[in-house]
Parts: structure tokens; sequence; C-alpha cells
């Protein structure tokens, strides 16, 4: 994928010399930023876990067991993961890779996070980075060899203290055996430490894998369920402040005039600031003893705002200019697929025109942004869940001045992401860190917590871009796909970030296009328009797929219809005689479901689609009627490749939560509008998620495969939408082609 080149790439390009921070290397600064604590207490980690030793000539930082495994003497295990979890789990599935080749107890292992340092960069990418699905897939291989390396350690430990060939040894369960004698490894860890690190190492035969494979609790489920686990807002610091903001109405907006006398009356407010904002805005933060004494505040504040020089986004204006580009032609996607003749489009015997709409969409994360700062003279650090440290560490060296080494970030257990923690500009960090620079230039130097209510986040946030796309296609009797025009018109996430010369190639950015086309051999024209709109967008789960598998799908489906051929049928046939995984994972589902051979509800129609996103895919099969002009979901089927499953429950957990997640985007009222340049909505009342009686009953079923893992946490999100559409579509005759559902 585009971004992984890009990373890939900017790895390479830390190592260089600069004189001056570059664009590029701003973006590199990954050991200078954190990933940062585990899920317990700080005052509960074990020290020495966290503190990886320097690296020995010819030894790559992310090979250090001792920056990733401590073995008490009880025999506790902690295994530190290199990612931050957002509830996708891999704090367990990085475990229990490890915990599998070092041969451990498994209730005995912890698991935590790793910090700043070079041993926790992605080992593909070479950056601290959370995004894209990549977490299991590009550490698997890592993760393993990890454990591998620390049992042969905990080896070579105990043939040098019993005199004996390491070769006589045996090692499992936690315990190392021979000679005669037996030692638990941690009774051995500190001794296994000083041994040297093995270059190569002999890994399991997948056959006799224990862990891997099993349906595995997460680590942090009890944490979590009994209301004990802490995240990012729940940060507190001796001394700390908490801060909120108030934004603008339109996006790079400032104040002609404040009055404050009625915040600073408030007990508990200790100051009201003047703050540099995102895109060049300024703000008033209200810092306060606590957070309600600076909501307060802020609420009392008079605040006069000027939006003159700023662009007022509409969503009704925008729509009608995005409808007009996708008449024309735009930029063509580069690549052959997307270069197609489409001549005989014209004289084609059937033909599909259509026009389709999805909104800008808020993250809706369930917890809201906060980011704590503890600026000091000559240090700066922070304690938020992020999803890429390093970039935000060199946005913070910047601003405040300090050398990249002196600015830390300890990444915290975020409650949902879904990407708004992934911010190319640093927007919510840098916001913070303005907070502390007035506070600190008023004089009253303090740690601070900068937080986000629900309407914040709703109102000043960043977007999955809007989109609309235009489609002209013609195919014969036998469904023979003869031109596909297609026009997509939609903001660019890449340009203008650091980003773009590797998002973006010959004016088309990757993420406006990736899923559309391929599995299907068809021969596709595909161009695209890239609006400037003064509305910040941003990676959504599943970025571009949110919108590309639902045009695919549904439009196959509908040709499917058109010439009288099964949709199941239709897809494979279109698929030709690649695309294996494709038609795996739809197999499965529909052998699963009962597809074509299950009785339906009265009134009810199937719905099928597949798609491929971050290397996985995933297949729907629904049942679903109408009933008071609302849609109602009897059955969801799920057939999922994602090659080798690390931990099946985690697997189904994030399937599920894609499906419901999905569900949202078509329920009336989840869109984010605009109107005079504000968004319109401010709380789960008016962009309303899918609640607990709008779930369907979903059953996961998982392709078998030992080919290295793929990702999970974005490709069950994709495929549902459309599959929804295309039995309601053959409930109802009326093609769905708009997010959220147009039903009357």
């Amino acid at each position: 994928m585009m971004i992984e080149k890009y990373l890939r790439q900017a790895a390479a390009d830390s190592a260089q010399p600069t004189a001056a921070l570059s664009r590029r290397s701003f973006v590199t600064m990954s050991l200078g930023g954190a990933v940062g604590l585990a899920f317990m207490p700080l005052a509960t980690l074990d020290v020495r876990a966290q503190q990886a030793p320097s690296v020995p000539p010819g030894q790559k930082p992310t090979e250090q067991p001792a920056a990733f495994v401590t073995i008490a003497k009880d025999g506790t295990t902690t295994v530190l993961c290199n990612r931050m979890d957002m509830g996708q789990g891999i704090e367990t599935a990085l475990a229990m890779i490890c915990a599998e080749e070092l041969g451990v107890d498994w209730a005995k292992v912890r698991t935590g996070f790793g910090n700043q340092r070079g041993n926790y960069v992605d080992p593909f990418m070479g950056i601290h980075l959370t995004g894209g699905s990549n977490s299991v897939k590009n550490s698997y291989q890592q993760y393993r060899e990890l454990g591998a390396r620390t049992q042969a350690m905990l080896v070579a430990a105990a043939a040098e203290q019993w005199k004996v060939p390491a070769a006589s040894l045996t090692a499992q369960n936690g315990v190392v055996s021979g000679a005669g004698k037996t030692a638990t490894y941690g009774e051995l860890f500190d001794a296994a430490m000083l041994q040297p690190i093995p270059e190569k190492v002999v890994l399991k035969d997948p056959k006799n894998f224990q862990l891997i494979g099993k349906p595995t609790g997460l680590k942090v489920s009890r944490a979590k369920s009994s209301g004990q686990q802490s995240y990012g807002v729940d940060t507190k610091l001796p001394g700390m402040l908490v801060a909120v903001i108030a934004h603008p109405p339109s996006f790079g907006a400032k104040f002609k005039r404040f009055d404050a006398t009625a915040a600073e009356k408030i007990k508990g407010v200790r100051a009201v600031l003047v703050v540099d904002l995102d895109r060049g805005a300024k703000g008033i933060a209200v810092v306060a003893d606590g957070y309600w004494p600076a909501k307060s505040g802020r609420d009392a504040l008079t605040i006069e705002w000027d939006t003159s020089a700023v662009e007022k986004p509409d969503t009704a204006a925008l729509l009608a200019q995005y409808k007009g580009l996708a008449k024309t032609p735009g930029a063509l996607a580069p690549g052959a697929a997307f270069q197609a003749d489409v001549s005989k489009l014209p004289t084609a015997a059937n033909k599909i025109s259509a026009e389709f709409v999805f909104p800008y969409l808020n993250h809706a994360q369930m917890e809201p942004l906060a980011c704590t700062v503890d600026l000091k003279a000559d240090s700066c650090q922070l304690y938020y869940a992020s999803q890429m440290p390093g970039i935000d560490a060199g946005a913070v060296a910047q601003a405040t001045g300090l050398a990249p080494e002196k600015v830390n970030i300890q990444v915290l257990m975020g409650g949902g992401g879904f990407g708004r923690r992934a911010v190319p500009t640093s927007e919510y960090v840098l916001e913070s860190v303005s907070v502390a620079k007035a506070l600190a230039a008023a004089g009253k130097r303090a740690p601070v917590k900068v937080m986000w209510s629900r309407e914040d986040d709703v109102k000043a946030g960043y977007y999955r871009p809007m989109a609309v796309h235009r489609a002209e296609i013609g195919f014969d009797a036998q469904g023979q796909v003869l031109g596909w025009d297609h026009r997509i018109v939609c903001q660019s996430i890449g340009m203008g970030t650091a980003f773009e010369g590797w998002m973006v190639k010959d004016g088309v950015d990757s993420t406006a296009t990736e899923g559309m086309g391929a599995p299907y051999n068809v021969p596709m024209r595909l161009s695209v328009h890239h609006p400037k709109v003064n509305v910040p967008v941003l990676w959504w789960r599943s970025v571009g797929s949110t919108h590309t598998a639902f045009v695919m799908e549904t439009l196959v489906d509908e040709i499917a219809q058109a010439t009288q051929q099964d949709p199941v049928a239709y897809r494979f046939k279109l698929m030709g005689e690649g695309h294996p995984r494709h038609k795996a994972a739809l197999q499965l589902a529909v052998d699963k479901s009962g597809y074509g051979k299950t009785p339906l509800p009265a009134g009810a129609q199937w719905g099928v689609a597949v798609h491929e996103s971050f290397e996985s895919v995933v297949a729907y099969v629904v049942q679903a009627s109408m009933k008071s002009g609302k849609p109602v979901i009897h059955n969801v089927t799920a057939g999922v490749h994602c090659n080798l499953c690390i931990n099946p429950r985690t697997v189904e957990t994030q399937v599920q939560g894609a499906v419901i997640m999905a569900l949202g985007t078509t329920l009336p009222g989840h869109a984010i509008t605009f109107k005079d340049g504000a968004v319109e909505q401010s709380n789960f009342h008016d962009f309303a998620p899918a609640r607990i009686g709008d779930a369907p009953q979903v059953a996961v079923h998982i392709v078998p495969s030992n080919d290295p893992p793929k990702g999970m946490g974005e490709p069950g999100l994709p495929p549902f939408a459309p599959a929804l559409a295309n039995a309601l579509r053959r409930v109802t005759g009326k093609p769905l082609r708009e997010l959220p559902f147009q039903l009357a």
C-alpha cells in the first residue's frame, strides 16, 4: 500500500544526516517519540523491562529480547507490545506469538507497551506506527524470533551454569531441563540476558503450535470489564491542571475579541489563555483545577469570532459542486487497470448509469481526545493515546524548540481510534502543547491535560472525506462488461501533508481509489477530482474502501440481477482464474449461511458482498427484509481470509465490531453536514451510531491457512453495507446509492 511505501522510504531517509529539519525528516523522528506505558499503572511497571539496552554492533534494535521480555523470579512473564492498542487486541496477539516460541505458562503472561526507543518501531517500516492493520502482519516474524531468542538465551545460561552442551537441554513450560537438573525461566532470566543474542534461531513447526490459532481472551479483558482499565483521558500527574479549548465555528478562523470576566470568577479557574490552533486558527483555552470548572469557564466566555477570512463550507453547495465535477473527466488514476478502453460502452445493449453519495463522517471513538503535556524548560513529556508518536514527537520538537531527544511520548491505551489518533499534522497534540506553552508564558507552568468533550470531537475534528462516484457501465446479455467509465470526487487525505509525495501520484490520491476494480476483470477507466475544501480530512477505518467497496459490490450485484444471474456465481465468473482468497472467503460465507438452500423468513432476501482491504478478504451473506419502512436484519454470516489466524476470538470480535460500525453508516442521521462553515451535529443524538437494539447476530468463519498473517482491524467494515444494500434492493426493487440509506 502507498502509506507503507512511504514509511519504508521515510525510515531509510532517517538514517541520512541532515543539517536542518526537512519535511521528510520531521516525519521520521520516530526515535524521538515514544511508544508508551503498559496497561498497568506506571508505578507497577517493571522498570527493567521499560529500559531497553543499548544496541550491540550489528544487532537490530527490534531483535533485542531484553527490550521486550521480562521474566520475574516467580515465572511471571511480561511481553511488551510495540504498538498502541485501541481495542483491536494486539497486545494479546503479539504476546501469544512470543509466548508460543518462548514456551511459558500463558496464565503467567502479562502484557504492556514499549517506549520511545528504536526497539519498538515497526520492523518492516522503521517507524512507530499503529495503523493500516499492520501490527500482527508486520511483527509476526519478529515476535516469533523474540520468543525463540529469549528461550535460546535461557538455555545457554543453564548450559553455562551446569557445564553441559546447550544441545543436551530442553526448554518448555517455563523450565529448562537436562543433565539431571531443572531450573525455572525466572531463576535463569538475569543470567540469560547477559548471554550473546543468537543471530538465527529455529522456529516451531506450525503443526506444533499450542497458543497460536486457539481462541484466547484478551489479557486486558478483566481490567476493561471491571472499570479498572486506564486510558489517555485518565492520566493524573502531581500538580496537574485541566484545560478545554474554545474552537472557532469554522476551521482556521480567529476571534475579534473575547470577554473572560465571567469565566475567571468561576471557582477553580486558573487562567484564560489565547492559544494557537490547527490550520492557523486562534482559540481560547480555559485552564482550571479540573474538567468541570474548565468547561464551565469556557461556557461563560463571551467570544466574537471572525470567520471573514476563511472559506465556510456548506454541504448542499458542496454536493452540487461534486455532482457537477463527477460528470466531467478528472485525473486518470495511475496503472493500466484503471486506463482501459471504454469505447464499446456507448453501443452496449445494456447500461447502468449510477451516482453515489457518501457524507463526511466523524470517527466517534468512545474515548474523546485527551493529551497531557508536562512542558519544562529543557524537556517535554506527553501522555496520550497516539497512533503515530514518532510524527507527533517531531512536531512537538519543532513547536517547542527542543531537541528531538528531549521530547518523550508515553503512549497509553486508547478507547478506540479508527484513524483519529493518527494525524499527519499532529493537530490535537500541537494544540495541547500550545496550551502548555501559553501557561508557561503566563508564569503558571504546570502539567496540563487538554480534554475534548464529545461535542468538541464532533465539531472541531478531522473527518472521513465526503465523496461522490459516477459510473457509466455497458454490458451484454451474459453480463460481460464492455466498458466501465468511473469518476470519483473526493478530497485528498495526503495532499498538503508530509505523505503527499508517496500517497499522491499523477494527481491522484491512492486513498480515494483503493478498493476499485479488483478482484473483478472489468475494463475500467477511472478518473478522480480532488476539490480543495476547508474541511480537515483523515483516514477513517478502512479508508477509501469505506466507499469504493460499496460502489463496486452494489454495481456488480445490479449487473448480475439485470442479466438474471446468481450474484455469487456471477462474482466467481468475473474473478476468472485468479483471486483464490476472495473465492475461499466468499464460498465459506455462502456454505455456512445456507445461501440458496435455507428457507428465508417471510419477505426477506439474500445480500452478498466480498472485498479485500489491507490484504485480508471478508465476505458477507446477509438475510434482510423491511418492516414499517425500516430494514430488518435476520442473519449475518462472514467468511474471512486473513491467512494464519493468531487469535480467532479477536478476529471474531473485530468482524462483529466492524459490522456494527458499518451498520451505523447506513442509519438515518449518520452524516456530518456543514452550514455556513460550521458542523451541524454535536453528539450521538444527531450523529446516530448503531445501538444494541440494531445489532444483528453475526457468525464469523475463518478460512484455514498457514500463510503469514494479514491484518484484521479494518477489513471487516467495507463489505457489510453493500451486502445489506443488495438484500434490500432485492426486497424493495430500489437501488441504494447513498449512505446513510435513503429508503423513503
